[in-house]
This record gives structure tokens, C-alpha cells and sequence, in this order.
């Protein structure tokens, strides 16, 4: 694997060709709420993994009994993947599958995660429901896979568990931000969050709120960012996740942009930083070895941008199969010490792509069998 600086030189990345965890199959998964936002984007990237085969799409009662292609209102640029398409839609979760992946509401997941992990099924969900809680991972792969580790006591509760990823954001800030935390020890965060349409779901917000117009106000974003990046980046120890403790500011607003969470970050250290230092941070990072091993891990999982008007959604935010985070505009602040700008895709690196590459992770650390 390859990862790109911030000249345009190539250098190498920590890990290798991806391995799959059992030769010769894939392993059987489900998708729940496959018929909203993040669960077509589910549907579309499992359709052909390498390791998983989608075998029940659930989503509502109101459709359940239906093939796929007629239950759902497919959102994406072309076909829905044929083998999805046929498929007969259910409204109750299997529990003959080692892994489900899930994109069910937070008061839905409440109720519906917690019984599968009961009944021995591995869940990777999207949802905010139970990333906060102590035994519970919230995990990315190149951050925190170490984090898989909480399972050990989450599993005195039930056979089975639940793992997380972040938030749409937080999943494209923790990658940026966990290198130069580990190098130089990050105080103070002051982050402004124009986060795109799409992330509403859909229908999402109403056009005439949007169009033309930001709305400075997204519910629940400035408390989850802080709090799930302060766990991200802590410290696992016998006694659980030792939080950060990195002080954060959140300015969420909603932006007339489709796909792409553009965050202008302003970083205080703990010993005085310069651009040329988290320039220099970056440029040497590598993806550890882990990463590496899995299908969904971009070739490029950091990429730093030196056009000074890069990185933009429009033409940033697909990169990596829009699992590639981007960074740009890196320069020292007048009010902390360094200033810079974060892109990602918010339905890939922050929620379908996220957990599909978390579910990887499982398959390669929790002993998964088809």
C-alpha cells in the first residue's frame, strides 16, 4: 500500500495486500435498515466484498415480503447490485448469521442490537446508541483497532457484542487528528463543521430551508463530536478507555452541499507547534499494519492537499472509494497554533464505508464463521 504526501511523493504504508479470513467462502451478514440512506450505501458495498455476503436486507413492516428493488427507493448512482435486487426484504433481524451490519435509528438500535448480541451475533452498528458505553469499542481501524479489546468484558453480558463507529465528523476528524495527538498532544480543538445534505438522510432537511441558505443548528452534533473523539483518541488500559482529555469547541452547521463534511480545525498543543510541524507529523504517518490487511482501507488513507483552496467536496470527497480523508490549508493559527482544514465522505469514511471496514476488523480479530 502506498500513501501520498503532502509534495505528491509516494512512500510506503505499513501492511500489505488484504487477506481474507477464510479462504475459499464469505462469510453470511445482514444489513438492517437497508432501505434507508446508509443502508443502500451498505447494500451497494457488500454487494461484491470479497468477504461478506449479504444473505437478509430487514427494514419496515410496511415492506417486508417485498424484493429489494421493489421496497426500496434506490438513491444511488446506477443499478441496484443484482443479487441485492432479488433478494426478498424481511422486518425481523436473522440470528443465523455471525454479523449484522446496522443502520437502524438510535431508537431502534436501542431495542433491536442489544438482542442480537444476546443471542451471539456480532453487531457493527452506525447508530450513537451505545457508542458512549464503557465495554462497548468505538473503533477505526488506522486510530484505535487496539480498542477491540473491550469486547473481553463486554462479553460477561453476552455471547455475542456490539461494536461502533463514529459519527459522520468524528470519523473523518479522528483520522487526522490521532497522529498529531500521539506526537504532539492535543489540548484545545475549536472546530466548525459544515456538514452536507445527505447526512440528514432523506428526505433530510426541506429544500427551502437549505437551498441558498446554512443552518447553524444540527442536533446532538456539538455534544457527540467531543465526546466520541475524546475516546477515540484515549487510552485502553484494564480498567476500560481512559478519555483523552483534549478540550473541544463544536460549531455544527448544515451546508447546500450533497455528500462531503467539510471542518475548519484550529488545534492547541501541549508544547508549542508549528505548521511545519503537523505538516511534517502527517507527512510521515503511516496506517498501521492491521489497517492494511483489510479491502475497505484506502491506498491513501490521509491525504494531505498543498493548493491552498483543497481540499472541497466536490472534488475531494470520492477519493478512495471515499474512504480517503482529506487535509489542506495547514497553517499556524494567530489564537491556538495550528489551523487546517478536514474532508470526508459522510456515508462512506463516516457511516456505510466505516462499519463495512469495522466488520472487516472483526473478521480478522473475533474469529468470524461463515
Amino acid at each position: 500500500m502506498l500513501g501520498l504526501t503532502v509534495d505528491g511523493r509516494e512512500s510506503p504504508v505499513e501492511g500489505g495486500e488484504s487477506r481474507d479470513p477464510r479462504p475459499g467462502s464469505r462469510v453470511p451478514v445482514a444489513i438492517l435498515g437497508a432501505t434507508g440512506t446508509v443502508g443502500q450505501v451498505l447494500v451497494s458495498r457488500l454487494a461484491t466484498h470479497p468477504w461478506f455476503k449479504p444473505v437478509a436486507l430487514v427494514a419496515s413492516s410496511a415492506t417486508a415480503g417485498r424484493k429489494y428493488a421493489d421496497a426500496v427507493r434506490w438513491r444511488l448512482p446506477g443499478p441496484i447490485p443484482a443479487d441485492a435486487a432479488g433478494l426478498e426484504t424481511r422486518d425481523t433481524p436473522p440470528t443465523d448469521v455471525p454479523l449484522v451490519f446496522s443502520a437502524l435509528s438510535a431508537q431502534l438500535s436501542a431495542e433491536v442490537e442489544p438482542q442480537l448480541a444476546a443471542q451471539g451475533v456480532t453487531v457493527v452498528s452506525n447508530a450513537s446508541t451505545h457508542r458512549m458505553l464503557a465495554d462497548v469499542p468505538l473503533v477505526i481501524p488506522e486510530v484505535n483497532a487496539g480498542h477491540l479489546a473491550l469486547l473481553e468484558q463486554q462479553r460477561q453480558r453476552w455471547p455475542g457484542a456490539i461494536i461502533t463507529n463514529p459519527n459522520c465528523v468524528t470519523a473523518a476528524l479522528a483520522v487526522a487528528l490521532a497522529p498529531l495527538h500521539r506526537a504532539l498532544g492535543l489540548e484545545r480543538l475549536v472546530i466548525s463543521t459544515m456538514q452536507a445534505a445527505s447526512g440528514a438522510g432523506y428526505p433530510g432537511v426541506p429544500s427551502l430551508d437549505l437551498l441558498g441558505n446554512v443552518v447553524p443548528f444540527i442536533e446532538g452534533e456539538e455534544e457527540k463530536i467531543p465526546r466520541e473523539l475524546n475516546k477515540l483518541l484515549g487510552t485502553l488500559s484494564d480498567d476500560g478507555i481512559t478519555p483523552a482529555g483534549i478540550r473541544v469547541s463544536v460549531h455544527a452547521n448544515r451546508v447546500p452541499v450533497v455528500d462531503g463534511h467539510l471542518m475548519t480545525v484550529s488545534a492547541g498543543f501541549r508544547r508549542p507547534a508549528t505548521a511545519a510541524d503537523v505538516s511534517q507529523v502527517l507527512h510521515e504517518w503511516r496506517a498501521p499494519a492491521i489497517a492494511g490487511e483489510l479491502p475497505s482501507t484506502p491506498a491513501h488513507p490521509l491525504l494531505l492537499h498543498s493548493l491552498r483552496d483543497r481540499p472541497q467536496p466536490r472534488l475531494d470527497c470520492a477519493l478512495g472509494e471515499g474512504m480517503t480523508v482529506s487535509v489542506g490549508r495547514i497553517r499556524d493559527c494567530a489564537v491556538l497554533d495550528v489551523q487546517f482544514a478536514v474532508l470526508g465522505h459522510n456515508l462512506v469514511r463516516g457511516a456505510a464505508g466505516a462499519a463495512v471496514q469495522l466488520g472487516e476488523l472483526c473478521a480478522v480479530r473475533c474469529a468470524l464463521s461463515a
